[in-house]
């Protein structure tokens, strides 16, 4: 087998509709939309259109979508704009959220002096809800909270309905990192008590740099780059409308194909673990990612029974033979440190083992799967099952 591509946690393969959409509007609609000719009013028709096509997927107004160049830009706008403009003077977060929320707080706390706690987690990484009640009981300053709806490493889902109602009682704001569930799971924003979510549009077979900020409406938010009055004032700089024609593709047809498509995939994973469990003994989950009800269907995150001196070239060697994974998230490989979010919910002896994140999409087949699988039986030490 030539390759095999695991990593969609990392970046889809695009839809070819998606690729077509793009390529249609990078020569027939290449105005400025902020211009009043008729070449900018075309590019600012498809623009618009996009907005309310999203808005009403999650049943909220085209208002409250925020076009950005992805995920990491709308966390940022989020969370600055929270303490800079909205009067917030503590953030409630874990230690396993993605680097775009925690180097964000970590610089808040630097710049403004807020407050910045950290929710419990049980041993699978798992938000501790009764923790998080008592820190938002134990302080009256103006609070948000920013949990990730699910984590781009092991795959935890948050229960997302149930932090927002805990937000709503004690007056907090709620920020939520949508980038691993957007496209994947039905989400209605005007039903689910959430502030603000970040969105990736790569993250659901659509190009890269190009996302939106959800923002509740009336929320006071306030731009994170300035020069120009686009997005009605709330993100300055010309709209990439090819990409935001690609995303708007993409996304439609994710939820278009979702029952399907989430079918295949939570099969694969399924075979996966089932088979690794059979071929590879000692291979443990790391955080849920094993269990298929309490995390995504789209993750697995595999401690495999391997020495520490095999485990420096793993994926290395698992890149010869054409095979696309990662060892923690894409952001994180060339960290000398490992991953974060591993160092927190792995046992000391498990951090000396290898732990590879597989991630799979609707092109994925068995037929990959099986081959990784006898691949990963050739670096596998199974009399070090039990040793440690």
């Amino acid at each position: 087998m030539d390759s095999v591509y695991l990593d969609s946690a990392a970046t889809t393969q695009m839809r070819p509709e998606v690729v077509k959409r793009m390529q249609e509007v990078l020569e027939e609609n290449y105005g400025n939309p902020s211009s009043s000719h008729a070449f900018g009013r075309s590019a600012k028709s498809i623009l618009e259109n996009a907005r309310k096509t999203i808005a009403k997927l999650f049943n909220v107004t085209p208002g409250e979508i925020i076009f950005t160049s992805g995920g990491t830009e709308a966390d940022n706008l989020a969370l600055n704009s929270a303490v800079r403009d909205l009067g917030v003077k503590r953030i409630i977060t874990s230690k396993i959220e993605h680097h775009a929320v925690l180097y964000t707080v970590q610089q808040l706390e630097s710049q403004y002096g807020i407050d910045v706690d950290y929710v419990n987690l049980d041993e699978n990484g798992a938000v501790d809800y009764k923790h998080l009640d008592e820190l938002l009981e134990n302080s009256d300053e103006k609070t948000l909270v920013s949990l990730m709806h699910v984590n781009n490493e092991i795959g935890n889902i948050l229960d997302i309905d149930k932090v927002g109602q805990m937000c709503q009682e004690h007056k907090a704001l709620f920020h939520s990192d949508t980038v691993q569930s957007i496209g994947h799971f039905k989400m209605d924003l005007n039903e689910t008590p959430v502030d603000f979510t970040a969105v990736s549009a790569h993250k659901f077979h659509g190009p890269k740099g190009a996302g939106f900020a959800y923002v509740k409406k009336n929320s006071g938010v306030k731009p994170l780059i300035f020069g120009g009055e686009q997005e009605k004032g709330n993100r300055a700089g010309t709209e990439s409308v090819h990409n935001i024609a690609g995303m708007e593709t993409a996304l439609k047809m994710a939820y278009e194909n979702m029952d399907p498509e989430s079918t295949h995939i939570q099969g694969l994973k399924e075979y996966f673990i089932d088979n690794l469990n059979k071929e590879v003994p000692g291979v443990k989950f790391n955080g849920q990612s094993g269990n298929l009800e309490k995390s995504t269907y789209t993750v697995v995150n595999a401690c495999l029974p391997i020495s520490a001196d095999k485990a420096t070239m793993l994926l290395f060697q698992l890149d010869l033979k054409g095979i696309a994974c990662s060892k923690g998230s894409a952001c994180q490989s060339g960290s000398d440190t490992g991953s974060h979010v591993l160092n927190n919910v792995c046992c000391e002896e498990d951090l000396k083992r290898p732990s590879i994140r597989f991630s799979f999409s609707k092109f994925n087949t068995k037929e990959e799967l099986d081959y990784v699988i006898e691949v990963l039986k050739e670096f596998a030490e199974p009399d070090l099952v039990g040793k440690d």
